[in-house]
């Protein structure tokens, strides 16, 4: 596919559901940050936001705090990211408890990547959960809750194939999944193909695009090839000669991921998960484009950190 293809039909915001991911605060600056972008955000009535933290646990006690801000201070609905990385099962579990006593109820179930970043060898921890799969059923053993998993058009670079990643897939949803949640893709064709797959595999959950809009290419190029998904072509050509142009780059990124999901909405798509890597500013204007409209936008701050 050399490019999306969509044609504009004047309600097709009222046909679109959104969720946005956030990254994990590191310090006081980016907490202040993160919050910015969810009051940011929150005018556009997403189905729910997401709060990832780091490995180990090692933003928990911010990731916390911002999640029980997110319960008592808006209307939005989290959902924690859990992943086992060098956790024991025990770990996991009280910080299942702890998250469950804040009043969260939704969670976003994770392996997670190495520590060493994504693309070197994972080892399970000796004493903690396995694998997503696993994370699943953990969950469930402290309440029903609303479950979302991670999911792999391209299929996830430790698989050796498809038949293994979709039987992961399965077996996180035998065990409790609610919805799956794709890394991120820049060829909706892959997507498409990814869901027929998954559909005879016998799996119907929900399978949500995970959209990343190009907030540098450069980075995003990077990302992509220690992940195993495909940039094409036509999309690095969108972008250059803007490598000192930071404004014109936010423009053509926000256009890139807007036609991404219209085309997808034209395929039948109606839910989608955005990696806002905290850029309010950005997502903001994308779902602005695809027709999605803040509930009150005089409670819509002017300008966030993006």
């Amino acid at each position: 596919m050399n490019q999306f293809r969509f044609s504009r039909r004047p309600d097709i915001g009222d046909n679109i559901h959104v969720s946005f991911e956030f990254f994990p605060p590191k310090n006081d600056e980016m907490e202040a940050r993160l919050w910015q972008t969810v009051k940011r955000l929150e005018p556009l009535r997403p189905k729910f936001v997401s709060v990832t933290y780091g490995a180990g646990g090692s933003t928990r006690e911010r990731t916390a705090r911002t999640v029980g801000r997110i319960l008592s201070e808006t209307a939005l609905m989290p959902a924690v990211h859990l992943t086992c990385i060098d956790a024991t099962c025990e770990t996991v579990d009280e910080v299942i408890r702890q998250f469950v006593d804040l009043g969260v109820t939704r969670f976003v179930a994770l392996r997670g990547d190495p520590s060493a970043g994504v693309g070197t060898q994972y080892r399970p921890h000796p004493g903690g959960y396995a694998n997503g799969a696993d994370m699943v059923a953990a969950l469930k053993r402290h309440g029903d809750f609303d479950i979302s998993v991670s999911a792999y058009p391209e299929k996830h670079p430790e698989s050796p194939d498809f038949a293994t990643d979709i039987d992961m897939l399965k077996r996180k949803v035998d065990n409790g999944a609610t919805r799956a949640i794709t890394q991120f893709f820049f060829d909706n064709d892959i997507y498409e193909r990814y869901v027929e797959r998954v559909r005879r595999a016998g799996i119907y959950i929900p399978i949500v695009p995970g959209i990343l809009p190009v907030h540098n290419i450069a980075q995003v190029a990077n990302f992509s090839a220690r992940a195993g998904a495909h940039v094409p072509a036509w999309l690095a050509e969108r972008f250059e000669g803007l490598e000192n142009d930071p404004q014109t780059h936010a423009l053509v990124a926000s256009a890139v991921a807007a036609e991404q999901v219209l085309d997808l909405v034209e395929r039948g798509v109606g839910d989608f998960h955005f990696y806002t890597m905290n850029r309010a500013d950005l997502a903001f204007a994308i779902c602005h484009m695809i027709g999605i409209r803040a509930h009150d936008a005089a409670q819509a701050p002017s300008s966030a950190a993006a």
